[in-house]
């Protein structure tokens, strides 16, 4: 009884519930390690098809961990932040992962025999994954710090998009064929991805100014 009455105090002292926050983590988690898998898999250090089975059980666990969270998210008596909120969230993480597993699929599929021109947008995934962890983990006791950390996810998935501009503008000045066409095609699911992390952002933007503006 003392244990629920301290969780009770602590969910409407602003504290999230333990379950939730862990099954959210586990989620950005997941996502960071599809980002990696992804990252090694242009940079040559795995093998396509090794990255896409990797990538299928990251997805698998990652779809595990959203399941946990809305389950947790029904249950909650408090959030620390809009409910509709913290779901825009989850459901932009697992937009990423999903994305990023459709990416190496295609990669796999399309078989281009140098994929390093894409090692700067994937570590801008990287950079703006870890971003959204951060700012998860500050979310409560730290709301400022949370911002901060949510603004540079954001600046992360920008960087995406202008890098996706200059990619598909060389693709465009040169010659069409069916290899610069598989480029396009790889180039806008990163820019897919790109556009979730901001999405992410901006939930946890909203969610934050909402509750300490």
């Amino acid at each position: 009884m003392k244990g629920l009455l301290r969780r009770y105090l602590g969910l409407v002292n602003g504290r999230m519930d333990t379950g939730l926050e862990d099954a959210l983590l586990d989620q950005l988690r997941t996502a960071e390690e599809g980002a990696e898998v992804a990252a090694a898999m242009v940079e040559g250090d795995v093998p396509r098809g090794e990255a896409r089975d990797r990538m299928r059980r990251i997805e698998h666990r990652g779809d595990t961990h959203r399941g946990a969270f809305v389950e947790r998210l029904s249950e909650a008596l408090v959030t620390p932040i809009d409910r509709e909120d913290l779901f825009r969230l989850s459901r932009s993480i697992d937009d990423v992962l999903d994305t990023l597993r459709d990416f190496v699929r295609e990669s796999h599929l399309y078989e281009l025999p140098d994929q390093s021109r894409l090692t700067p947008m994937l570590a801008e995934v990287q950079a703006g994954v870890a971003a959204l962890e951060a700012a998860a983990t500050a979310l409560v006791e730290k709301p400022s710090q949370a911002a901060q950390s949510a603004l540079e996810a954001r600046k992360a998935g920008g960087a995406v998009r202008r890098l996706y501009q200059y990619e598909v503008a060389r693709v465009l000045d040169g010659e069409m064929t069916t290899e610069t066409m598989k480029e396009r095609e790889l180039v806008r699911r990163l820019e897919m991805v790109g556009q979730h992390i901001s999405d992410a952002a901006d939930a946890i933007m909203d969610g934050a100014m909402k509750r300490w503006h």
